[in-house]
């Protein structure tokens, strides 16, 4: 697991754990990083500050103090990202932990998806290094 400092084109400044460097670049290279606090897909890697220990100071330092977001600037988020993912992504469903490890081995076209998948299928895609990220909302079925 890696943290990165990002930041928005609007300025924001957020951090992000991702299962490593590359599942960054392909997860970016996608449009699937969003701002936390405006939803824009424009992220790029902020300067960060390295952590440092010193022998003298163990504490740890201060957190910063931030506002919490309202209720209703969490849902208008959330409505946004789910608006973007679903007009910039494939639903494939239930089917999503085998379209995605198909994606991932180069056996279907390189592309953002996003559906369902149980718990155990999850967790077995980020053990074989396939880029998945949760989503904050339960996608919507499409039907034909």
């Amino acid at each position: 697991m890696i943290q990165y400092a990002l930041k928005c084109s609007n300025g924001h400044g957020f951090d992000s754990w991702f299962q490593s460097a590359d599942a960054y670049d392909k997860l970016a290279k996608a449009g699937m990083v969003t701002c936390t606090q405006c939803g824009c897909t424009s992220v790029e890697k902020a300067v960060m500050t390295p952590r440092l220990s010193s022998a003298r100071s163990t504490q740890a330092p201060a957190p910063r103090a931030e506002a919490a977001p309202s209720k209703a600037e969490i849902e208008r988020v959330l409505k946004e990202l789910r608006a973007k993912v679903e007009a910039n992504s494939d639903y494939v469903g239930r089917d999503f932990a085998r379209e995605a490890r198909k994606i991932h081995l180069g056996e279907a076209p390189e592309r953002p998806i996003y559906g369902e998948a149980r718990a155990e299928e999850a967790k077995a895609l980020i053990e074989d290094g396939v880029p998945v990220a949760p989503l904050p909302f339960v996608p919507s079925r499409k039907t034909n």
